[in-house]
């Protein structure tokens, strides 16, 4: 993958919307959004901009170019300007304001009576701080007790004057100018006071010019040594609560915590467009030996857009988007942006009965969706209008959303990941998010989301060497490397970054109330030598070829994950013979590894095999037999999912109806036989939009499924509309059967009638139910009719009625029948005494239930 480009880097910074003054002589205007001040630094905004908190000045140690600018009626409470958000859901501006001086407080000392100079800051702490390399900017900036009084300094580019203000004692004293932004002084206090500072960024000494702002280095650490514990240990299941950006109230103060792990970082200071991309002024604290770095700026609140600017060990800088940030901006940019959830959840009743029966026990038939292009163009709202009624209307449980986490190029199809704390911001907020997963949730639907912790993309702003060296990825570059996608391998080994990954997988469960993690390329974490050549690998401590660090973070996550969230299920998309994928974690197999912990897997044998099989022309499909038999061989050795998912319908792989043989009514009647055959098949079911109504093209992200076929003025309409209707006829009588999902992962939930007559294309079984109640499933993938075939059923029944038959005319079939309850008679066949004699329609599946 090809990076992109940031749209907000340091050096352009986000400027308001309202239009910003050109530089004194340069007889131009700048365009809003896109200024070029002459000195390469952005002029305050003529106007009122809604968050103004500071005015940097063109060039340090001159004057500003322009005119005066306007009086601020309401400058607000925080360390640093702030541009108007530019999105139309701007955040509330809910920080207290600070109103200047009343006429009546104190006046101000111009620096000299009763303010005396501060020590002179060392030459390497200074540079130190001005390059962004300081540890500790709050053992130096800010205001502490000294022999004299308390001293007061403060880093402020581009200010003309600091004035501090007290109102116990009431003292309103002038900082001295140092230089570089410097500003300090000793008053004669006897404590720390609760104080201000007023910044002008003019000449001008009218009051009203001054900005009135709190000092974040006033402020004690806003994260406590419990969470740098558990940081520190890699056993912080609510990471997101700890790291990021979070709006809170702090000693009594409005402002946002920001809190980043950068353990390689020599400094590290936030930007952003409060300061106008400048992170000069807000360098952070290392907080000890735990690589968090954490800084508390008052006035910023939701809305605000942020980076974090780093300094390498090298010395040089990088300027990196939030690993945690919970929302972001619209790709292509790529800043990170301050949120908090306002969303009032409705989905108690859901909740509640989520974990009353196991999944691999209850019905489970899942619509693969992919959000952003079901219906092009819609916000997560708007689907959520849209949506649930349709997949509520065709009977499936549960819908699978292929990845919603923030990624840059949208035809990775959300695969590669840069913001996994965020769901991406082409659809709408994370409260819209979340009120699409409520309103799936309210119509009877589950939720499940495809979950990427594989691999990352290298984008330069995101987590590829985030903070020098590498850091997510694993330092070898044989096992950092992902040889198929261009990407980077997470370092399972480091326990922050197992613990990033594992509180990853709880905070979607929690924070957005989803049902199940669909856990993609499970087999690529697990292999060392995964399309690796020999040499570009080596064997583990065991002399093996096992990822023994992925073992141990997937058993952790899912471990994790289930005793968190009570009902919610995780899915392996595993392609290998890995035993145990499914088994519990505690349990160890013959191998030696224990369980991996899922809840249950993608069979993906089956479904290579079964598609294989109905590609093939009905008469060779004899010699084929054994491929739609195989799965049952090995059926029971894990929880299984069916899946026709998005991957078998791209990428020159075709449409599942056109992977059928023959005419268009063949093709159409081999899927509908292929579905009846798959729905009655142990295991759940997932099948991908589109497939649902047998559209012929393959699916593209740029435009989604066909909508028109389905359009009654289209001439072939019904025969898209009768595939539809078999589907919703497959779930509603799969609903109603506990047969056919109640024993899936148990052999007694299943028994062969005939699966060896390969010359009749036939497969014959019976499914039960925990009372031994029967279905009998008969799938015949031969063109033909044939009459009086017999059949050995159980004998304690006296008749079988037919409940589906995938060729009856309303689906588009020949509507060859079994119209009447067929009475079993006292003939041995397949090796029971009593049979059926059935009529098979052509290319077809029929479902019976005793009578």
């Amino acid at each position: 993958m090809t990076a992109r480009t940031p749209s907000d880097r340091p050096s352009e910074p986000r400027l308001p919307t309202t239009s910003v003054p050109a530089p004194a002589g340069t007889g131009k205007k700048s365009a809003p959004g896109n200024p070029e001040p002459a000195s390469g630094k952005p002029e305050p905004a003529s106007g009122k901009p809604k968050r103004a908190q500071e005015k940097p000045e063109p060039a340090q140690g001159k004057k500003p170019a322009g005119k005066k600018p306007a009086r601020r009626t309401r400058p607000q409470d925080s360390g640093a300007a702030s541009a108007p958000r530019t999105r139309e859901d701007a955040p509330r501006e809910d920080a207290p304001i600070e109103h200047p001086p009343r006429k009546d407080a104190p006046r101000e000392d111009p620096g000299g009576r009763g303010v005396r100079a501060a020590p002179v800051l060392a030459e390497d702490d200074r540079q130190r701080l001005l390059s962004g390399a300081h540890h500790d900017p709050h053992a130096l900036l800010g205001a502490h007790p000294v022999k004299d009084g308390v001293l007061f300094r403060t880093l402020r580019p581009y200010a003309r004057a600091v004035t501090v203000v007290t109102e116990e004692p009431a003292v309103r004293a002038r900082l001295n100018d140092d230089g570089d932004g410097f500003f300090s002084g000793v008053l004669p206090l006897r404590t720390v006071p609760e104080y201000l500072l007023l910044v002008r960024y003019s000449e001008v000494t009218e009051q009203l010019d001054e900005l009135e702002v709190r000092d974040p280095y006033r402020f004690l650490p806003a994260l406590g040594e419990l969470d740098l514990h558990l940081i520190g240990e890699g056993r912080h299941e609510e990471l997101w609560r700890a790291l990021g950006a979070r709006p809170m109230v702090h000693q009594g103060v409005t402002g946002t915590r920001f809190t980043v792990w950068a353990p390689n970082a020599r400094g590290v200071r936030v930007s952003g467009d409060f300061n106008y991309w400048d992170g000069t002024a807000l360098p952070m604290r290392s907080l000890g030996s735990s690589g968090v770095w954490e800084l508390f700026v008052p006035g910023i609140g939701e809305g605000a857009l942020y980076k974090f600017d780093i300094t390498r060990p090298d010395g040089s800088h990088t300027v990196r988007a939030d690993p945690m940030a919970r929302r972001t901006e619209v790709p292509p940019a790529t800043a990170s942006v301050v949120t908090e959830s306002h969303h009032v959840w409705r989905d108690e009743e859901w909740l509640a009965h989520r974990a009353d029966r196991p999944v691999h026990e209850a019905p489970f038939s899942v619509y693969e969706v992919h959000l952003a292009s079901w219906r092009p163009g819609l916000t997560y709202r708007q689907l959520a209008a849209q949506l649930p009624a349709y997949v509520k209307d065709l009977g499936f449980t549960h819908v699978e959303l292929m990845p919603v986490a923030e990624h840059p190029f949208g035809g990775s199809w959300g695969y590669q990941v840069t913001g996994f704390y965020a769901p991406t911001s082409r659809m709408g907020t994370p409260d819209d998010f979340r009120y699409l997963v409520d309103a799936l949730h309210r119509a009877g639907i589950g939720v499940i989301v495809d979950w990427v912790p594989a691999h990352f993309p290298k984008d330069d702003w995101a987590l590829a060497r985030f903070d020098g060296p590498p850091l997510y990825e694993h330092p070898d570059p044989r096992r950092a490397e992902h040889p198929d996608w261009g990407t980077l391998e997470f370092d399972y080994g480091r326990t922050e970054v197992r613990n990033f990954l594992v509180a990853n997988a709880v905070y979607w469960c929690e924070e957005f109330h989803v049902d199940g993690l669909r856990v993609d390329a499970v087999a690529s974490m697990l292999y060392l030598d995964y399309s690796r050549e020999e040499g570009q690998w080596s064997p583990n401590e065991r002399g093996g070829r096992e990822n023994l660090d992925a073992v141990a973070f997937l058993q952790e996550m899912n471990a994790t994950v289930y005793r968190r969230c009570p009902g919610v299920v995780t899915i392996a998309e595993e392609s290998t013979a890995w035993n145990g994928v499914t088994r519990a974690t505690h349990e160890t197999g013959p191998d030696g590894f224990g369980g991996l912990g899922f809840g249950l897997k993608w069979n993906m044998g089956w479904m290579h095999d079964s598609l294989d099989y109905v590609s093939k022309e009905p008469i060779h499909r004899k010699y084929h037999h054994g491929e739609m038999t195989f799965s049952m061989v090995y059926a029971y050795s894990e929880n299984y999912v069916l899946p026709i998912s998005h991957d078998e319908v791209v990428h020159g792989k075709r449409s599942l109806v056109s992977k059928m043989p023959g005419d268009w009514w063949r093709q159409r009647a081999d899927e509908r036989a292929y579905l009846g055959f798959m729905w009655a098949h142990p295991g759940k079911q997932l099948l991908f939009m589109g497939q649902e109504f047998a559209q012929g093209a393959e699916w593209s992200e740029s435009h989604g499924p066909d909508w028109w076929l389905l359009d009654p003025s289209y001439e072939a309409e019904a025969d898209h509309r009768g595939v539809r209707d078999l589907v919703r006829d497959l779930n509603r009588v799969y609903g109603a059967t506990p047969a056919l999902w109640q024993r899936d992962t148990v052999p007694e939930g299943f028994s062969w009638v005939d699966g060896g007559a390969a010359d009749d294309n036939v497969f014959a079984f019976l499914r039960f139910d925990a009372d031994g109640s029967p279905l009998l499933a008969v799938s015949h993938f031969s063109p033909v009719v044939r009459h009086q075939y017999r059949l050995g059923v159980p004998e304690e029944f006296t008749a079988w009625t037919e409940v589906l038959n995938t060729d009856a005319a309303r689906y588009g079939g020949s509507d060859v029948l079994n119209p009447e309850p067929v009475k079993p008679e006292s003939v041995t066949a397949h090796g029971r005494p009593a049979s059926i004699q059935l009529t098979l329609p052509p290319l077809a599946t029929v479902w019976l239930r005793p009578v």
